[in-house]
């Protein structure tokens, strides 16, 4: 067992919380695919509207590596295909139907697990349409199929608001837990990390000892690049390959059972959120559906995933692959306080001393206006504080925004677990996360991928 301290991160104080409860939705009429959540993946049609499809037809195909492809998450009928700008695919939308087909995959004994061929079982996971479910270090894109990992990461929870914790989706799915960890193991070739919070003992104890890899800290301790950089002992780890919890359990599922996988656990949370809680629904499923009766007031923010990783939804959308959490704040779309000067600000989120509500240990009310405009780099280093990978933010974007790329390495751009942090406690209202995060993905396309 290897146990690590992170010094360095913040935890935000939010209301929101979901309770433990789990509420079973009723199966959607609809579900759809989001090709464009999935980072560096170039999406081509492989289907048109009207178009019958079973459960894990192949929709898109990678440009870059047409073996690599995306499934239906529904039996039905192709009833739209949503374009953004420049003819981006943002939604393949599909009318599931009462008696809905599935595709038959190959499956996998538990004893077919120890003794399968490597190369079979990464075939059958790519041809099952979950192989982006795995994301490789540094640039957090899918790994090439016929690659060896140095290691791969299992991570369990997450201290991000909100995110379904381990006890919540491992509940009654012990057993196909265990059987997608003997598949990792087989991908990494026995060099397989599975990590949790030090507090979490009792989850280590009901997975038969199975965790190797704990970590104290605030958030993003959690992330596999922060665990990297803080136990790695040669280059050749950078490129580790890591796996939600939750869908190691998509992909036992699939490799178990021959069936393209469906269920997924969603925590539905934040300020915004009547009654904060679980819901058990599967891929795809219509915002709607997961927030009905469950938010107040009209201006709100939809966060698909993460508070300060997610991506910007709305009701009309639908829940992508990777995302396991919808967030609901409000928009913040109102005039300024009256009198704001004089005001204490005993439940205003803050990072600096800047308001009283330092002292306030009570969960706040966030928002997802700025409250600030945007000036220059004060040189405050409240960036670097946080960066729980120890680069220097603020030199790291000065670099960017003046061309010089190689400086930007040398600060540890590629470093960049892209938590959100350093946006977030910024004085200056400077979207550091952003620039690091798009110079990252410019280098990596510069490298041809």
């Amino acid at each position: 067992m290897t146990s690590i301290h992170i010094k360095k991160g913040y935890s935000l104080n939010i209301a929101g919380q979901p309770a433990a409860d789990t509420t079973v939705l009723p199966e959607p009429d609809r579900v759809a695919l989001l090709p464009e959540r999935i980072p560096f993946f170039k999406p081509r049609l492989k289907v048109k509207i009207g178009d019958t499809v079973q459960l894990g037809t192949p929709l898109v195909e990678d440009k870059r590596y047409p073996a690599i492809q995306l499934h239906s998450p529904g039996g039905g009928r192709v009833t739209d295909i949503r374009f953004g700008p420049r003819r981006v695919i943002e939604a393949i939308v599909i009318a599931v139907d009462q008696d809905e087909k599935s595709v038959a995959f190959q499956s996998f004994t538990e004893h077919d697990v120890d003794n399968l061929d490597r190369t079979q079982l990464v075939e059958t996971i790519v041809k099952g349409g979950l192989w982006p479910l795995i994301k490789e270090l540094p640039f957090r894109d899918y790994p090439q199929p016929d690659a060896i990992p140095p290691a791969i990461y299992v991570t369990l929870d997450n201290l991000e608001p909100f995110q379904p914790q381990p006890e919540i989706y491992l509940k009654d799915n012990r057993e196909l837990f265990d059987y997608g960890l003997k598949v990792m193991r087989r991908l990494a070739e026995d060099r397989l990390y599975v990590s949790t919070h030090n507090d979490n003992s009792e989850l280590n104890r009901q997975l038969n000892g199975k965790i190797n890899l704990t970590y104290t800290g605030l958030y993003p301790a959690n992330d596999p690049g922060v665990l990297l950089y803080h136990t790695k002992t040669s280059a050749a780890e950078n490129h580790a390959w890591y796996i939600d919890g939750q869908d190691v359990l998509l992909i036992a599922g699939l490799l178990k059972s021959g069936r393209y996988p469906t269920e997924r656990t969603v925590a539905l949370a934040g300020s915004a959120t009547i009654e904060p809680g679980y819901v058990a629904t599967r891929l795809g499923a219509p915002v709607s559906q997961i927030t009905a009766g469950r938010f107040e007031g009209e201006d709100i923010r939809y966060i698909g995933g993460g508070v300060l990783t997610g991506y910007t939804s709305s009701r009309g959308s639908y829940l992508g692959l990777r995302e396991k959490a919808l967030n609901l704040l409000p928009a913040g779309n109102m005039p300024g306080e009256l009198l704001s000067l004089f005001r204490p600000g005993y439940r205003k989120p803050t990072f600096s001393r800047a308001f009283s509500s330092r002292l306030n240990r009570a969960a706040l009310e966030y928002d997802c206006n700025i409250h600030g405009g945007d000036r220059a780099c004060i040189a405050c280093g409240y960036c670097a504080l946080v960066c729980p990978v120890d680069i220097l933010p603020q030199f790291t974007l000065k670099a960017i925004l003046a061309g010089e790329v190689e400086e930007a390495l040398q600060h540890g751009l590629l470093d960049c677990v892209e938590c959100g942090l350093c946006s977030y406690v910024c004085p200056s209202k400077i979207d550091l996360f952003q620039t690091l995060k798009n110079a990252k993905a410019d280098f990596y396309k510069e490298l041809g991928k």
